[in-house]
């Protein structure tokens, strides 16, 4: 089965086909949001409720689009959302070492923390932009058509945080 096959069995009344969707892209919708996020809880919990989203409005989703992209620019909203209503600068749990796990595997736990530490110090757009990029490994076109941004706007987020993420892990290794 691919994507579209299980979006016409949805739609069609096939709500199983839906897990398939699910199965496909959870981990990666999850390791983003936990990342934005910066707590496995909201991360979860916003994960769902993108997922819930997407298939109360699958009936307009448009087979132009891929459906991971549409996805993601789901749980974007959802992760803005969250963020915007939660206090700011209050981080409800540290990341799971599982969590900070990805295709660029960092082995040192020492810098897995630092790291967790200093994203999650960065501001909202350029965390996000920065993920997507580098964890998500998405094209610059890819992350506009998720974020709405224009990929100039974002090249110059992802330059800012790298600026600010290579301040603040210096700092943090003058510390020790």
């Amino acid at each position: 089965m691919n994507d579209i096959e299980a979006i016409q069995a949805v739609i069609g009344g096939d709500k199983e086909a839906f897990s398939w969707l699910v199965d496909r892209y959870y981990a990666r919708s999850l390791r983003f949001a936990v990342r934005m996020l910066q707590s496995q809880e909201d991360g979860e919990e916003t994960t769902q409720d993108a997922f819930v989203r997407a298939y109360q409005t699958l009936d307009r989703y448009e087979h132009r689009d891929r459906f991971e992209a549409w996805l993601f620019k789901i749980l974007v909203n959802r992760c803005r959302t969250k963020a915007a209503g939660r206090n700011r600068g209050r981080w409800s749990e540290p990341l799971a070492e599982e969590t900070l796990a990805s295709r660029n595997e960092m082995a040192d736990p020492l810098l897995k923390r630092d790291m967790s530490r200093a994203l999650a110090q960065l501001v909202p757009e350029q965390r996000e932009a920065f993920i997507l990029k580098f964890v998500e490994d998405m094209t610059y076109e890819e992350m506009a058509d998720v974020t709405g941004a224009d990929v100039s706007a974002l090249k110059m987020r992802v330059m800012r945080a790298r600026e600010q993420l290579k301040k603040l892990l210096t700092r943090e290794g003058d510390t020790e």
